[in-house]
Protein backbone atom coordinates (compact mmCIF):
# COMPACT_ATOMS: atom_id res chain seq x y z
CA UNK A 1 0.00 0.00 0.00
CA UNK A 2 2.86 2.40 0.75
CA UNK A 3 4.32 1.78 -2.70
CA UNK A 4 0.97 2.53 -4.33
CA UNK A 5 0.60 5.72 -2.31
CA UNK A 6 4.05 6.84 -3.44
CA UNK A 7 3.27 6.02 -7.07
CA UNK A 8 -0.08 7.81 -6.99
CA UNK A 9 1.70 11.02 -5.96
CA UNK A 10 2.92 11.15 -9.55
CA UNK A 11 0.03 12.50 -11.62
CA UNK A 12 1.26 10.57 -14.65
CA UNK A 13 0.95 7.24 -12.86
CA UNK A 14 -2.45 8.13 -11.39
CA UNK A 15 -3.87 9.28 -14.71
CA UNK A 16 -2.43 6.36 -16.70
CA UNK A 17 -3.61 3.90 -14.05
CA UNK A 18 -7.21 5.07 -14.25
CA UNK A 19 -7.12 5.22 -18.06
CA UNK A 20 -5.87 1.62 -18.17
CA UNK A 21 -8.55 0.60 -15.67
CA UNK A 22 -11.16 2.18 -17.94
CA UNK A 23 -9.76 0.34 -20.97
CA UNK A 24 -9.67 -2.97 -19.08
CA UNK A 25 -13.27 -2.52 -17.95
CA UNK A 26 -14.21 -1.57 -21.49
CA UNK A 27 -12.47 -4.68 -22.82
CA UNK A 28 -14.17 -6.87 -20.22
CA UNK A 29 -17.56 -5.80 -21.58
CA UNK A 30 -16.81 -8.09 -24.51
CA UNK A 31 -17.79 -10.96 -22.22
CA UNK A 32 -21.35 -9.64 -22.24
CA UNK A 33 -21.60 -8.81 -25.94
CA UNK A 34 -24.95 -9.81 -27.48
CA UNK A 35 -23.24 -10.21 -30.87
CA UNK A 36 -20.63 -12.56 -32.28
CA UNK A 37 -17.65 -10.33 -33.25
CA UNK A 38 -16.92 -12.45 -36.33
CA UNK A 39 -20.51 -12.45 -37.63
CA UNK A 40 -21.43 -9.95 -40.32
CA UNK A 41 -24.93 -8.66 -40.87
CA UNK A 42 -25.93 -9.09 -37.22
CA UNK A 43 -27.35 -5.55 -37.17
CA UNK A 44 -28.54 -3.09 -39.86
CA UNK A 45 -25.63 -1.59 -41.77
CA UNK A 46 -24.37 2.01 -41.57
CA UNK A 47 -26.68 3.16 -38.79
CA UNK A 48 -26.02 6.39 -36.94
CA UNK A 49 -25.46 6.37 -33.14
CA UNK A 50 -28.65 5.62 -31.21
CA UNK A 51 -29.80 4.08 -27.94
CA UNK A 52 -29.69 0.62 -29.46
CA UNK A 53 -26.25 1.23 -31.01
CA UNK A 54 -24.32 3.90 -29.02
CA UNK A 55 -21.61 4.30 -31.66
CA UNK A 56 -23.69 3.26 -34.63
CA UNK A 57 -23.01 0.33 -36.93
CA UNK A 58 -20.48 -0.26 -39.69
CA UNK A 59 -20.75 -1.42 -43.29
CA UNK A 60 -20.16 -5.02 -42.22
CA UNK A 61 -23.37 -4.99 -40.21
CA UNK A 62 -21.62 -4.96 -36.82
CA UNK A 63 -22.21 -2.81 -33.77
CA UNK A 64 -19.18 -0.52 -33.48
CA UNK A 65 -19.34 -0.30 -29.67
CA UNK A 66 -19.28 -4.05 -29.11
CA UNK A 67 -16.67 -4.66 -31.82
CA UNK A 68 -14.48 -2.05 -30.08
CA UNK A 69 -14.66 -3.97 -26.80
CA UNK A 70 -13.31 -7.06 -28.55
CA UNK A 71 -10.73 -4.96 -30.40
CA UNK A 72 -9.24 -3.51 -27.20
CA UNK A 73 -9.24 -6.93 -25.53
CA UNK A 74 -7.52 -8.65 -28.45
CA UNK A 75 -4.94 -5.90 -28.93
CA UNK A 76 -4.06 -6.12 -25.23
CA UNK A 77 -3.76 -9.90 -25.46
CA UNK A 78 -1.33 -9.59 -28.39
CA UNK A 79 0.73 -6.97 -26.57
CA UNK A 80 0.89 -8.98 -23.33
CA UNK A 81 2.03 -12.12 -25.17
CA UNK A 82 4.64 -10.20 -27.17
CA UNK A 83 5.87 -8.21 -24.17
CA UNK A 84 6.04 -11.09 -21.69
CA UNK A 85 7.74 -13.62 -23.98
CA UNK A 86 10.24 -11.08 -25.30
CA UNK A 87 11.07 -9.94 -21.72
CA UNK A 88 11.84 -13.52 -20.71
CA UNK A 89 14.18 -13.88 -23.68
CA UNK A 90 15.78 -10.46 -23.15
CA UNK A 91 16.42 -11.04 -19.43
CA UNK A 92 17.88 -14.51 -19.95
CA UNK A 93 20.10 -13.48 -22.85
CA UNK A 94 21.19 -10.19 -21.28
CA UNK A 95 22.03 -11.63 -17.87
CA UNK A 96 23.76 -14.77 -19.15
CA UNK A 97 25.80 -12.79 -21.68
CA UNK A 98 26.73 -10.09 -19.18
CA UNK A 99 27.62 -12.40 -16.31
CA UNK A 100 29.33 -15.26 -18.15
CA UNK A 101 31.17 -13.16 -20.74
CA UNK A 102 33.71 -14.76 -23.05
CA UNK A 103 32.48 -17.03 -25.83
CA UNK A 104 28.94 -17.17 -24.42
CA UNK A 105 28.72 -13.38 -24.56
CA UNK A 106 30.04 -13.25 -28.12
CA UNK A 107 27.61 -15.89 -29.41
CA UNK A 108 24.54 -14.36 -27.74
CA UNK A 109 25.44 -10.84 -28.84
CA UNK A 110 26.06 -12.08 -32.38
CA UNK A 111 22.48 -13.41 -32.44
CA UNK A 112 21.18 -10.16 -30.96
CA UNK A 113 23.12 -7.98 -33.40
CA UNK A 114 21.98 -10.13 -36.32
CA UNK A 115 18.36 -9.33 -35.51
CA UNK A 116 19.14 -5.66 -34.97
CA UNK A 117 20.81 -5.04 -38.32
CA UNK A 118 18.24 -6.75 -40.53
CA UNK A 119 15.36 -4.66 -41.95
CA UNK A 120 12.99 -5.71 -39.19
CA UNK A 121 9.77 -4.30 -40.61
CA UNK A 122 10.27 -5.95 -44.00
CA UNK A 123 11.08 -9.31 -42.40
CA UNK A 124 7.96 -9.15 -40.24
CA UNK A 125 5.86 -8.30 -43.30
CA UNK A 126 7.29 -11.25 -45.21
CA UNK A 127 6.65 -13.65 -42.34
CA UNK A 128 3.16 -12.24 -41.82
CA UNK A 129 2.40 -12.88 -45.50
CA UNK A 130 3.61 -16.49 -45.19
CA UNK A 131 1.68 -17.10 -41.95
CA UNK A 132 -1.39 -15.08 -42.88
CA UNK A 133 -3.76 -18.06 -42.92
CA UNK A 134 -2.54 -19.14 -39.47
CA UNK A 135 -2.26 -15.64 -38.01
CA UNK A 136 -4.28 -15.66 -34.80
CA UNK A 137 -3.71 -13.70 -31.59
CA UNK A 138 -1.13 -16.13 -30.17
CA UNK A 139 0.77 -16.52 -33.44
CA UNK A 140 1.01 -12.79 -33.97
CA UNK A 141 2.05 -12.21 -30.36
CA UNK A 142 4.82 -14.82 -30.61
CA UNK A 143 5.98 -13.45 -33.97
CA UNK A 144 6.36 -9.97 -32.50
CA UNK A 145 8.00 -11.38 -29.36
CA UNK A 146 10.69 -13.10 -31.45
CA UNK A 147 11.80 -9.74 -32.86
CA UNK A 148 11.16 -7.63 -29.75
CA UNK A 149 14.01 -8.69 -27.44
CA UNK A 150 17.46 -7.94 -29.03
CA UNK A 151 17.89 -4.27 -28.15
CA UNK A 152 16.58 -4.71 -24.61
CA UNK A 153 18.88 -7.71 -24.12
CA UNK A 154 21.85 -5.49 -24.93
CA UNK A 155 20.67 -2.87 -22.44
CA UNK A 156 20.31 -5.49 -19.69
CA UNK A 157 23.71 -6.95 -20.61
CA UNK A 158 25.32 -3.52 -20.21
CA UNK A 159 23.83 -3.22 -16.74
CA UNK A 160 25.03 -6.70 -15.72
CA UNK A 161 28.54 -5.95 -17.03
CA UNK A 162 28.63 -2.93 -14.73
CA UNK A 163 27.27 -4.84 -11.73
CA UNK A 164 29.72 -7.71 -12.27
CA UNK A 165 32.67 -5.39 -11.59
CA UNK A 166 31.32 -4.05 -8.31
CA UNK A 167 32.63 -5.13 -4.94
CA UNK A 168 29.43 -6.81 -3.77
CA UNK A 169 29.66 -9.26 -6.68
CA UNK A 170 33.21 -10.27 -5.74
CA UNK A 171 32.19 -10.59 -2.09
CA UNK A 172 29.21 -12.78 -3.01
CA UNK A 173 31.31 -15.03 -5.24
CA UNK A 174 34.04 -15.43 -2.61
CA UNK A 175 31.42 -16.27 0.01
CA UNK A 176 30.17 -19.14 -2.13
CA UNK A 177 26.93 -17.58 -3.42
CA UNK A 178 25.56 -19.51 -6.39
CA UNK A 179 25.01 -17.88 -9.76
CA UNK A 180 21.22 -18.15 -9.65
CA UNK A 181 21.01 -16.72 -6.14
CA UNK A 182 23.42 -13.92 -7.03
CA UNK A 183 21.39 -12.95 -10.07
CA UNK A 184 18.02 -13.08 -8.31
CA UNK A 185 19.04 -11.44 -5.02
CA UNK A 186 21.67 -8.95 -6.13
CA UNK A 187 21.15 -8.16 -9.79
CA UNK A 188 17.37 -8.31 -10.24
CA UNK A 189 16.65 -5.27 -8.00
CA UNK A 190 18.86 -3.21 -10.32
CA UNK A 191 17.40 -4.76 -13.47
CA UNK A 192 13.75 -4.47 -12.40
CA UNK A 193 13.29 -0.85 -13.59
CA UNK A 194 14.65 -1.79 -17.01
CA UNK A 195 12.47 -4.90 -17.22
CA UNK A 196 9.31 -2.97 -16.31
CA UNK A 197 9.97 -0.03 -18.59
CA UNK A 198 10.96 -2.21 -21.55
CA UNK A 199 7.95 -4.47 -20.97
CA UNK A 200 5.49 -1.60 -21.21
CA UNK A 201 7.37 -0.02 -24.11
CA UNK A 202 7.39 -3.35 -25.94
CA UNK A 203 3.65 -3.68 -25.41
CA UNK A 204 3.17 -0.28 -27.07
CA UNK A 205 5.47 -1.32 -29.92
CA UNK A 206 3.52 -4.55 -30.41
CA UNK A 207 0.17 -2.74 -30.54
CA UNK A 208 1.51 -0.23 -33.05
CA UNK A 209 3.02 -2.92 -35.26
CA UNK A 210 -0.16 -5.00 -35.10
CA UNK A 211 -2.14 -1.98 -36.26
CA UNK A 212 0.30 -1.42 -39.11
CA UNK A 213 0.13 -5.04 -40.26
CA UNK A 214 -3.67 -5.03 -39.98
CA UNK A 215 -4.04 -1.85 -42.05
CA UNK A 216 -1.89 -3.53 -44.71
CA UNK A 217 -4.18 -6.57 -44.56
CA UNK A 218 -1.43 -8.95 -43.43
CA UNK A 219 -3.31 -10.42 -40.46
CA UNK A 220 -6.61 -12.21 -40.08
CA UNK A 221 -8.90 -9.21 -40.56
CA UNK A 222 -11.91 -11.18 -39.30
CA UNK A 223 -10.48 -11.05 -35.76
CA UNK A 224 -11.42 -7.68 -34.25
CA UNK A 225 -8.44 -5.61 -33.11
CA UNK A 226 -7.77 -1.89 -33.14
CA UNK A 227 -5.87 -2.42 -36.38
CA UNK A 228 -8.56 -4.43 -38.14
CA UNK A 229 -11.19 -1.86 -37.16
CA UNK A 230 -9.14 0.76 -38.99
CA UNK A 231 -8.62 -1.65 -41.89
CA UNK A 232 -12.36 -2.03 -42.48
CA UNK A 233 -13.01 1.68 -41.95
CA UNK A 234 -10.39 2.55 -44.58
CA UNK A 235 -11.55 -0.22 -46.90
CA UNK A 236 -15.11 1.14 -46.89
CA UNK A 237 -13.98 4.80 -47.24
CA UNK A 238 -15.49 5.75 -43.89
CA UNK A 239 -13.64 9.09 -43.84
CA UNK A 240 -14.92 10.17 -47.25
CA UNK A 241 -18.46 9.11 -46.30
CA UNK A 242 -18.30 10.97 -42.99
CA UNK A 243 -18.80 7.90 -40.76
CA UNK A 244 -16.71 9.41 -38.01
CA UNK A 245 -17.68 7.10 -35.11
CA UNK A 246 -16.34 4.16 -37.10
CA UNK A 247 -13.01 5.90 -37.75
CA UNK A 248 -12.52 7.78 -34.49
CA UNK A 249 -13.36 4.92 -32.13
CA UNK A 250 -10.19 2.85 -32.78
CA UNK A 251 -8.07 6.00 -33.11
CA UNK A 252 -9.17 7.46 -29.76
CA UNK A 253 -8.84 4.11 -28.00
CA UNK A 254 -5.35 3.64 -29.48
CA UNK A 255 -4.22 7.10 -28.36
CA UNK A 256 -5.52 6.48 -24.84
CA UNK A 257 -3.71 3.15 -24.74
CA UNK A 258 -0.40 4.50 -26.06
CA UNK A 259 -0.34 7.53 -23.75
CA UNK A 260 -1.36 5.48 -20.69
CA UNK A 261 1.32 2.85 -21.32
CA UNK A 262 3.99 5.49 -21.91
CA UNK A 263 3.22 7.44 -18.74
CA UNK A 264 2.98 4.23 -16.75
CA UNK A 265 6.39 3.16 -18.01
CA UNK A 266 8.02 6.51 -17.20
CA UNK A 267 6.50 6.83 -13.72
CA UNK A 268 7.31 3.25 -12.65
CA UNK A 269 10.86 3.51 -14.01
CA UNK A 270 11.48 6.73 -12.12
CA UNK A 271 10.07 5.27 -8.91
CA UNK A 272 12.12 2.07 -9.11
CA UNK A 273 15.32 3.85 -10.07
CA UNK A 274 17.28 4.43 -6.82
CA UNK A 275 18.98 7.56 -8.22
CA UNK A 276 15.67 9.19 -9.11
CA UNK A 277 14.20 8.34 -5.71
CA UNK A 278 17.18 9.90 -3.94
CA UNK A 279 16.82 13.06 -6.02
CA UNK A 280 13.10 13.18 -5.25
CA UNK A 281 13.71 12.81 -1.50
CA UNK A 282 16.40 15.47 -1.66
CA UNK A 283 14.04 17.86 -3.43
CA UNK A 284 11.47 17.39 -0.68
Amino acid sequence: MRVLRDLFRDYRFALSFWVLCFLLIFASLSLFSPYDPTEWGAVPRDQKPSKAHPLGTDSNGQDIFWVATFAVRNSLIISVIAGTVSRVIAVLVGMVAGYRGGGTDRVLMFLSDSLLVIPLFLIIIMLAMLLRDKMNLVTLGLLLAFFGWPWDARVIRSLILSLREREFTQTAVLSGTGTLRLVLNEYMPYATPLVFSTLINNMSWAIGLEMTLAILGLVNVEIPTLGTMLYWAINYHAILLGRWPWVLTPIVLSILLFVALYWLSVSISEYLDPRTRIQRVGAQ
